[in-house]
């Protein structure tokens, strides 16, 4: 017995010596500012103006509200769709922010927060307002002599090799150049969300989106906050700060604002 309790004794003496890391938000606060990842490349996501050098969009509105409610400022790190979940893992930022689709690919390697536009994503292609009336089915897209250009490392690339591997496919590096791309007859379709076709055909009268009203089968999502893996308590504060959004009706008007929710009457 007596050597029962020396054993005891031994153990609680080392346990204060046990490091216990610190957790993200322990980290943040530190810090004073919380890092966040974004490709600053998708309107109406995350956009990064080059007039102002700011970023715009329901990603960046969220953005400040998480950071505010932490009381930290934030510090933007530029990430792109080829490099957003090996920079995410190596832990270059504390969460991503840019239209990020939540899917079982990335919920295998990394957490993701609940979903905010629920209904309002799923793939359809930007082409010229000249063209609208070739493309109507994806059969009509896949065909050698289309240009299909693409950004490379997201899920539209990922869509236009799984579904079109007879079209000619152009991968442009930067996703925010694609539409004017198309615009100006260097390619032929972009394919994209239905968010990014419904905003960019208000900014550019060149463009068209014929096939917005009918996403292709298969591709309807919603969006989500990027996360590493292992940090329970972090995913969870993001989703307490997506619930109140959510339930005070924030999230809803930040949906109709920059998605094109329509209000519940």
């Amino acid at each position: 017995m007596k050597k029962f309790f020396l054993m005891i004794f031994a153990v609680l003496l080392v346990l204060p010596l046990v490091k216990v890391e610190a957790g993200h938000l322990e980290e943040i606060a530190a810090r004073g500012t919380i890092r966040i990842g974004t490709t600053g490349d998708y309107i109406p996501m995350s956009w990064l103006n080059p007039a102002t050098g700011e970023y715009e969009g329901i990603d960046a509105e969220l953005s400040k509200i998480i950071a505010d409610s932490l009381g930290v400022t934030i510090e933007y790190i530029p990430t792109t769709w080829s490099t957003l979940s090996a920079d995410m893992q190596a832990g270059k930022f504390d969460i991503a922010l840019c239209g990020i689709s939540r899917n079982f690919a990335r919920a295998k390697v990394m957490a993701m927060s609940d979903a905010y536009g629920e209904g309002l994503f799923g793939k359809t292609i930007l082409c010229r307002k000249s063209d609208a009336k070739k493309f109507k089915t994806v059969a009509d897209l896949n065909k050698p002599e289309v240009r299909i250009m693409i950004n490379p490392g997201g899920t539209n690339e990922k869509f236009a090799h799984a579904n079109l591997p007879k079209a000619t496919l152009i991968v442009h590096e930067n996703n925010a150049d694609i539409p004017i791309q198309i615009a100006d007859g260097n390619a032929d379709i972009m394919i994209t969300e239905t968010v990014e076709a419904v905003s960019w055909i208000k900014r550019e009268p060149r463009l068209a989106a014929p096939l917005v009203e009918k996403p292709f089968e298969g591709t309807r999502h919603s969006c989500g906050i990027l996360l590493e893996k292992g940090d329970q308590e972090f995913l969870n504060y993001i989703n307490f700060v997506l619930a109140e959004l959510r339930m005070d009706g924030r999230l809803e008007k930040l949906e109709i604002k920059y998605l094109g929710r329509k209000p519940k009457k």
